[in-house]
């Protein structure tokens, strides 16, 4: 029986300060206790636990340098998201997770006091942070797969100047087993194609809410089928479902996008009738449009979005 790496809720905000860090130069203890100025290192220091490893991060924007990033000061949750996670922001947002106000993780995750933070503590990310830390934790965890939920190919110079292949490179280098999209398809279809063509056989480009206009054919591939320490594991991917409205329609205008639940629970349905004894979504929904997704269809051990 596989024994997948699921966590509580105090181990999830554990695991925030761990991953979203992805090279912020943080020390400091879990949320709860004051930062003190031990090791950096030693805030990745994550125990092992179950023989499924997922790693995750998303929306990069092409920002391979460390930069000074200022989290929002508002973030709306409608009906009864509001006041929730993820939409906790400022006192909200370390009163709940238990962080302490001044703290390196104070300033990771909220906008307090930015300026004096930003002078303190420095820039945060940046790909080669980001490639120890995933070195580091593929280390101890055998057959990890690297999940990346998109909005990875477009938004620095660098990336507009190689209509994305920076981010290619970068990402090939980073050792991603997967990818969904969102901006990636403001490069257009054709190049988006000319990409993945690129990956082919390296990263998987996942999709299964995106079909042709004409015959309703799907365009991408929509799992990625892996076995990890003897668990069969099935990651589904899951595109921004409102690209065509959000961005411009001529760029894509032979595909079609949307939620396709319908489509979604058939593809879960395959996977738990190949034998999948662990089955992911890999989202760009939106965590208020993940929840009700869950909520609507059945089989989904996790979704990463």
């Amino acid at each position: 029986m596989s024994h997948a790496s699921f966590l509580s809720r105090r181990e999830f905000l554990q695991c925030l300060a761990d991953a979203s860090a992805c090279g912020f130069c943080l020390s400091g203890q879990a949320a709860g206790q004051a930062a003190s100025e031990q090791d950096a290192s030693q805030l990745y220091d994550v125990a092992r636990f179950g023989n499924v490893h997922l790693l995750h991060f998303t929306d990069c924007h092409a920002q391979l340098l460390p930069l000074h990033f200022r989290e929002p000061s508002v973030n709306l949750g409608l009906g009864t998201a509001q006041g929730q996670w993820p939409h906790l922001v400022g006192e909200q947002l370390l009163k709940a997770a238990q962080i302490a106000p001044g703290s390196r993780l104070a300033h990771a995750f909220t906008s307090l006091d930015f300026a004096a933070a930003s002078a303190r503590y420095g820039k945060v990310g940046g790909f080669a942070h980001l490639a120890t830390l995933i070195k580091q934790l593929r280390a101890n965890r055998p057959q990890a797969i690297l999940l990346d939920g998109g909005d990875t190919w477009q938004g620095s110079a660098t990336a507009l100047w190689t209509k994305g292949q920076d981010m290619v490179d970068a990402c090939l280098l980073l050792g991603v087993d997967a990818m969904t999209a969102h901006w990636e398809m403001t490069l257009g279809q054709s190049r988006v194609q000319e990409l993945i063509g690129k990956m082919q056989g390296k990263i998987a480009f996942l999709a299964q809410n995106v079909h042709t206009q004409d015959f309703g054919d799907e365009v991408f591939a929509p799992t990625l089928w892996r076995e990890m320490n003897g668990v069969p594991v099935a990651i589904i991917g899951q595109a921004f479902p409102y690209t065509p409205i959000a961005n411009p329609r001529h760029l894509v205008p032979d595909w079609r996008f949307g939620l396709e639940e319908e489509s979604l629970q058939k593809h879960i349905n395959t996977a738990r009738a190949k034998g999948a004894q662990v089955v992911v979504l890999l989202s760009h929904n939106g965590m208020d449009v993940d929840l009700k997704m869950a909520s609507r269809v059945t089989g989904l051990d996790a979704i990463l979005g």
